[in-house]
């Protein structure tokens, strides 16, 4: 479930420093170099994807809880706007296996989610321009938005896994992931001084109707990529070690049939002891991560700009750290990567709890970033090393589900006891001290993620023997 070890990581190291693709205007001639070619071509939009999604995500889809807080909601409905629509596209996402299987491509799959949800801001900036919204129009636009974001992603992974090769794997997502937690930032910190600046003169829904305008816009050029990007025909892929058992075609058009299926396979599979603890970590983070903004904005009452300058060197951080951590990732596998990311990001969210200065907090956001990054790029990579392709759509399904119903469950309590300790900032205090200690309950599932692996690799050896 690794990337390699011993001699197999030297060679990945080799093949990553000489891997190079022809430029782009060198005609081809040859077979080898008109793939490269291709290849290089797919990379590049792709990235281009990921970095248009990105600006997305940091001017429109973080700005969610502040803009519910705009509207005069309070913080536990703010929280929620993080935590409750996710669940609801994770019900939703469960039928993009069959989806899939019916158009026969991930990839136009995984246009028409993303066509849907650009289209998803369109309410918001008609609720931003009028100045008003309620609870339930919010949750259902948000609900619309993750849900189409969610059914595509296990298409995305399937595809993205088939065309990119295992060789360059490891940094071609570290670059990726950079240059997305970099235009991340920049939406981000673009949208904090707007609403900033908005905010002086009274036009702060004004500002927030533009933000989801670019926010739109960004997802409508991400689609274009992607249409740019092609798939690799299925025949090009080699067959899965181990197929799913048989089913009658009847079953398999029901989504709740493949989800038995995957449920099966994934309990006897290492992926199971993986997705275990990803679930667990997610429920204990979100026990506090949706009320790190109305701490900030509601009971601190930081300016747009302290809060963007908190959360921005956290994206930062993130970004300047990610490609050390994927070179590390060839020398000491995704496993061990992810045991660093899952041990340093216990006590984060407790040294909050030390001090509500802006300067101490953005150094607690640099080292938050840090953590964080060797934590997603090692669960990120694990998927791609511990699914087969053909499993890989439905393992995804499944792990958003759960990811998705830990994360409510864990934001659903957090605001609770919120709630009933007077949303005070002791209140605040107790469940972020609450979350750190959840994550060190999540330790043992971490260690089982690497005896899982050990197992995978023995009977590997045993096969090849």
């Amino acid at each position: 479930m690794g990337l390699s070890s011993g001699r197999g990581r030297e060679n990945n190291a080799v093949a990553l420093q000489n891997y190079r693709l022809p430029p782009l205007i060198s005609k081809p001639t040859h077979p080898r170099q008109k793939s490269s070619s291709r290849l290089r071509r797919d990379l590049w939009v792709s990235t281009a994807d990921g970095t248009a999604y990105s600006v997305m995500v940091g001017c429109g889809e973080i700005y969610l809880p502040a803009f519910a807080l705009a509207l005069g909601l309070g913080p536990v409905a703010a929280g929620l706007m993080a935590s409750l629509p996710v669940l609801v596209a994770a019900v939703v996402q469960l039928i993009t296996p069959v989806a899939v299987a019916r158009l026969g491509s991930n990839r136009n799959w995984v246009i028409g989610c993303t066509i849907v949800q650009s289209l998803s801001f369109l309410p918001l900036i008609f609720w931003a321009v009028r100045g008003e919204a309620t609870f339930i129009e919010l949750i259902i636009a948000a609900s619309l938005y993750w849900s189409a974001g969610m059914a595509g992603t296990p298409a995305w992974n399937s595809w993205m896994g088939a065309l990119i090769p295992s060789q360059v794997r490891a940094v071609y997502f570290a670059q990726r992931n950079r240059l997305g937690q970099l235009a991340t930032l920049i939406g981000f910190v673009t949208a904090g001084l707007l609403l900033q600046l908005a905010d002086r003169y009274g036009m702060t829904l004004q500002a927030f109707a533009a933000l989801f305008t670019i926010a739109g816009v960004s997802r409508i050029v991400s689609t274009l990529c992607l249409v740019a990007c092609r798939e690799v025909p299925h025949r090009d892929l080699e067959e899965p070690e181990c197929q799913p058992p048989p089913t009658s075609s009847r079953k398999l058009a029901c989504p709740w049939h493949h989800l038995q299926r995957t449920l099966g396979a994934i309990a006897v599979s290492p992926a199971g002891a993986l997705l275990a603890y990803l679930w667990s970590l997610a429920f204990a983070a979100q026990f506090s991560a949706p009320y790190f903004t109305p701490y900030m904005l509601d009971d601190r009452r930081f300016s747009y700009v302290a809060y963007m300058l908190v959360i921005g060197v956290g994206l930062l951080s993130k970004a300047v750290a990610m490609p050390a951590f994927g070179r590390l990732v060839t020398r000491i596998g995704s496993v061990r990567l992810l045991q660093i990311g899952g041990i340093t990001i216990i006590p984060l969210s407790a040294l909050w709890l030390l001090s509500s200065q802006v300067a101490f907090l953005v150094g607690v956001q640099v080292v938050a970033g840090i953590c964080w990054a060797s934590y997603e790029l090692a669960a990120a990579l694990l998927f791609f090393d511990a699914v087969q392709h053909r499993q890989r759509t439905g393992v995804v399904t499944i792990h958003n589900l759960g990811l998705s119903i830990a994360t409510l469950s864990g934001a659903a309590l957090g605001g609770a006891v919120l709630k009933w300790s007077g949303e005070s900032q002791a209140a605040y205090f107790t469940i972020f001290a609450i979350s750190s200690l959840l994550r060190v309950a999540t330790l043992p599932l971490l260690f089982r993620v690497r005896h899982a692996e050990s197992r995978n690799s023995q009977r590997r050896d045993e096969r090849r023997a």
